[in-house]
């Protein structure tokens, strides 16, 4: 076939962001759907740090529709001077178009309006833009990112306001033949939400989820940085004050607050212009290194805890137990991708490091006890740590203790599954429903050790962890003899399989959380998934269905009048080996839930109310989530 100039294709207006989604807002499934609402917000966000909105609104409306309204300026409605059209009309279909380019305009803003507002548009098959402006409201709506409504005079219709306002209103409706749902996932933009306000003590954002009939929530947090810190780190035990530390350099601007607690855990949390960073940055870097700079120095040199032959204390140590939020202003960021999970400009990370050994430094000279009991702290775990590396090196660990692993035939780990599975009996009928050629079964017999609450060697001498880790083949957590490595995983999905009783929910959640704890690229990575097994099997005659929840049986009752029987299923181990194939473990028909983490800081804090020693935020927790869980009692 020839290769000529006529195979090459030129990509129009907004044709490239619904022909490639993903290159734009990370995915088609749920985290890519609430992106939409992500960016609009964002781009109301950017007013309020240009100093002219305070006030936002977000709803999720009974037919699924988001809208998001402000009291800022409004975008611009008069005649663009080179694209002549309405420069609201170019914002919305033009990509990389907007006043966010314009220095003189934002000199700070996470989102572009022209990249975030065109692929928003692009990617709703419909869209309605309300613009307050000079005493009016103008009026536009689009259709899978073309305009639909006619310009009068050139001009956007457009009706004199009654009262005094500003602003700009959107309402979208996303494309059902792009994503793989158009359901709003509402906890996910209200954390969102939530964390924005913490970044913004001055600005106040309404949430109102009226399509499941909930109450407006207003999130306003005059306390900052500071209450975030509070509220990530609620139910730890702090061993210092909530440390704040501020400062500029170079344009770049940086507010830190970070508190130290008893946990084993760190919790470092990044934005850059009120965007969250999940995967960190050269803000981050900057601030580790730093810290462990600044630590290092003071153990070694004021307060004698390191010796000259001795290597200094690893950054991990250090920072063990810490809770830090970072949040920087940079008037041009650059991240990797466009859904702006890393930061990536090389200037920060200087800049960031001086500022901390800068404020630091000036904090430690003043909080002397502050300084030594971190110091002391990680010298002591570093002792402990060198200790527990000498008893365990997984290198010569022995593995031959790996459970009743069925593995599958084929090599091909991009084709191939690993079900976890609860038991024996379950386990017997999956390894007769499996497909042989991609499916391997790893049963478990009985819970596996709640990880929140025991150190790592106690981890690798549980059996059924042992079994876990071999079957995985991609080693273990960093710095045990046997790095972990991704690209040796056996399985391009781990899919966790247990009973719709509470003894299931608890297996999947200590599951969970030793993902969570060691594996946690696993889950980033897309490879973890939560099976759903059917709760019911209903039938007339010969005609069988399965039902997933109690409302698809509400459902099925109110449109079926004729007389039929229901199983109800407690357990896999009810299901034959076909049933479960059908419904459970066929790729053609069975129902997955991916596990993924939205917020680092709300899955941090929900891991050690539920996994950790403290009973009471636990109960609290159940009590307030019990209706969202389905699990027979």
């Amino acid at each position: 076939m020839a290769y000529n100039a006529e195979k090459i294709k030129v990509l129009k207006g907004l044709e490239p962001v619904r022909l490639r989604p993903g290159m734009y807002i990370g995915n088609t499934g749920r985290s890519g759907l609430n992106h939409l609402v992500q960016e609009i917000i964002d781009n109301s966000v950017d007013e309020h740090l240009a100093g002219y909105c305070n006030n936002i609104e977000v709803v999720i409306n009974e037919d699924g529709s988001a809208t998001v309204s402000d009291d800022g300026r409004g975008v611009p409605v008069d005649m663009h001077p080179t694209e002549k059209q309405p420069a609201e009309r170019v914002v919305y279909t033009v990509l990389h178009a907007g006043g966010k380019f314009n220095s003189s305009t934002y000199k700070i803003s996470g989102g572009l309006h022209g990249v975030g507002s065109a692929v928003v548009n692009a990617l709703s098959k419909k869209l309605i833009v309300d613009v307050y402006r000079n005493g009016y409201v103008y009026h536009d709506t689009y259709a899978y990112g073309s305009p639909t409504t006619e310009l009068v005079d050139g001009e956007l219709p457009k009706e004199k306001l009654t009262r005094k306002r500003t602003g700009t209103t959107v309402t979208l409706y996303p494309d059902d033949t792009i994503f793989e749902t158009t359901k709003f996932k509402c906890s996910a933009i209200k954390q969102r939400i939530k964390e924005t306000a913490y970044l913004n003590p001055n600005l106040t954002i309404t949430f109102h989820n009226k399509r499941d009939g909930e109450e407006p929530e207003v999130f306003h947090q005059p306390g900052g940085l500071s209450a975030f810190v509070e509220d990530v780190s609620e139910g730890l035990t702090h061993t210092s004050p909530v440390i704040g530390i501020s400062g500029e350099k170079d344009g770049i601007s940086a507010d830190i607050v970070f508190v130290m607690t008893e946990d084993g855990d760190e919790n470092i949390i990044g934005f850059t212009n009120n965007i969250t960073n999940p995967e960190g940055g050269t803000h981050v870097t900057g601030f580790k290194s730093a810290f462990a700079k600044v630590i290092n120095q003071y153990a070694r040199n004021e307060l004698g805890l390191l010796k000259d032959k001795d290597a200094n204390l690893s950054g991990a140590d250090i920072r063990n137990g810490m809770t830090a939020v970072i949040s920087i202003r940079h008037p041009d960021p650059q991240f990797e991708g466009q859904t702006k999970t890393k930061l990536s400009n090389s200037d920060v990370s200087k800049a960031i490091e001086d500022i901390v050994k800068e404020q630091l430094t000036v904090y430690f000279d003043r909080n002397y006890e502050v300084l030594k009991d971190i110091a002391d702290r990680a010298v002591a775990l570093s002792r402990r740590r060198a200790n527990e590396k000498s008893k365990i090196n997984l290198s010569k660990f022995s593995f031959e203790g790996n459970g009743k692993l069925v593995r599958q035939e084929s090599n091909d780990a991009s084709k191939c599954e690993l079900f976890i599975v609860e038991g024996d009996s379950a386990g017997g009928s999956a390894k007769s429903a499996r497909d042989r050629k991609y499916q391997a079964i790893l049963p478990l017999r009985g819970k596996i050790l709640n990880v929140e609450k025991v150190p790592v060697s106690k981890v690798l001498e549980n059996a059924e962890i042992k079994a876990l880790i071999n079957a995985f083949g991609c080693g273990f957590m960093q710095g045990y003899g046997n790095d972990f490595d991704i690209e040796k995983l056996n399985y391009s999905k781990i899919i966790i399989m247990t009973d719709a009783d509470v003894d299931g929910a608890h297996i999947a959640t200590l599951l969970l959380t030793f993902f969570y704890r060691f594996y946690p690229d696993l889950i980033n990575e897309g490879h973890i998934y939560i099976a759903i097994p059917p709760l019911y099997r209903v039938g007339e005659g010969k005609n069988i269905k399965y039902l997933y929840s109690d409302a698809e049986l509400e459902k099925y009752r109110a449109s079926h009048t004729k007389k039929f029987t229901i199983q109800r299923y407690k357990g896999l181990g009810e299901m034959d080996a076909d049933q479960l194939f059908e419904t459970t473990m066929d790729v053609n028909n069975r129902l997955l839930k991916q596990v993924t983490i939205d917020s680092m800081a709300e899955a941090t804090a929900i891991t050690h109310t539920l996994m950790g020693n403290d009973v009471a935020p636990r109960r609290s927790y159940i009590e307030k989530h019990s209706r969202e869980a389905n699990i027979d009692t």
